[in-house]
C-alpha cells in the first residue's frame, strides 16, 4: 500500500501549483472522513470536516450531504463558497457545517482545516462544561492551548453562532463546545484530525478516571507540551489512524 511518509516536522508539503496542493488536500480530507467513519463517528449524520481551498481561499471543501463517512471519496467532496453555496461539485451540504466552519476559516486565515463531530467521549466530556486537566500525556498537548465554548446554542442556526465559537476558540488548537462536542483546527487536514483524535483520547481518560485523577503540575505540563503539543505529533497521530483504520487508502485517489 502506498502510504505517505509517517513522520516529518511539517504537516503539509509545499507544492509548485495550486492544482497539486488541492489534490493532496482533498485526498487527506477524504481519508479524514474515512478515519472518523472507522471510529463510528458521523454514523447518525452528525459532524463535518472542512479544508480550505489552496487557491480560492474564501472557500472550503466538505463532504456532500448523505455520504457515509467511511465511504468518502474525492469525488464526494464539494466546494462551499460565501453564503454556504456549493460552487463546485455535485450535492448539498449540511448548512450547520457552513455556519460553524465558515466563521472559523474567516477568523483564522492560517487554519486550513477544522474538524467537528459528536464523538462518544468528547461529547460526554463536553456535557461537563469543563476544560481539560493535565491527567494524561495527551492532555499536555492542550496545556494553555484549548478553550471552552460556554454557550447553550447546541443547534447552531446561523453564522452568528459560528462567530461566537470562533471568538471563543481564538488561536488555540481546539475547543470544547458545551453540551455539544469537540472541535479542532490545524494548518493542514492531518493536523486538525490529529488534534481531534488526541482530544477524544483525553476526554476518554477524564471520563474513565473521574474524580480519582491526579493532574501533574503546570511546570511538568509545560515541559511535556513542547513535544506532545508539536504539530509533528498531530501529523503522526493522523498517519497512524490512516494506517490502522483505513484498509485501502488508494480508494480515494
Amino acid at each position: 500500500m502506498n502510504y505517505p511518509m509517517l513522520w516529518r516536522s511539517d504537516a503539509e508539503p509545499e507544492f509548485d501549483n495550486p492544482a497539486d496542493a488541492r489534490r493532496h488536500r482533498k485526498r487527506d480530507l477524504a481519508l479524514a472522513y474515512r478515519v472518523f467513519g472507522a471510529f463510528g463517528w458521523g454514523a447518525l449524520g452528525d459532524g463535518h470536516i472542512s479544508a480550505r481551498d489552496p487557491e480560492r481561499t474564501d472557500t472550503f471543501w466538505l463532504l456532500r450531504l448523505g455520504v457515509p463517512f467511511n465511504q468518502a471519496t474525492i469525488d464526494d467532496l464539494v466546494l462551499v463558497g460565501p453564503g454556504g453555496a456549493v460552487v463546485e461539485g455535485d450535492g448539498d451540504i449540511n448548512m450547520t457545517a457552513y455556519y460553524i466552519h465558515g466563521p472559523i476559516h474567516d477568523a483564522r486565515p492560517k487554519a486550513i482545516a477544522a474538524a467537528h463531530t459528536h464523538s462518544q467521549h468528547g461529547t460526554s466530556w463536553c456535557a461537563t462544561n469543563t476544560p481539560f486537566s493535565m491527567i494524561c500525556q495527551e492532555a499536555t498537548a492542550f496545556f494553555e492551548d484549548h478553550a471552552v465554548f460556554d454557550d447553550e446554542e447546541v443547534q447552531v442556526l446561523s453564522t452568528d453562532g459560528g462567530k461566537r465559537i470562533a471568538a471563543a476558540l481564538g488561536e488555540t488548537k481546539g475547543i470544547l463546545l458545551r453540551n455539544h462536542g469537540l472541535l479542532s483546527v490545524g494548518a493542514s487536514v492531518s493536523e486538525a484530525i490529529g488534534w481531534f483524535l488526541m482530544m477524544e483520547r483525553v476526554s476518554e481518560v477524564h471520563i474513565k478516571a473521574g474524580s480519582r485523577a491526579q493532574p501533574i503540575s503546570d511546570e511538568a505540563a509545560r515541559i511535556a507540551q513542547v513535544e506532545i503539543g508539536d504539530v509533528s505529533n498531530a501529523f503522526m497521530t493522523y498517519q497512524f489512524a490512516v494506517r490502522s483504520k483505513v484498509p485501502d487508502p488508494t480508494v480515494v485517489d
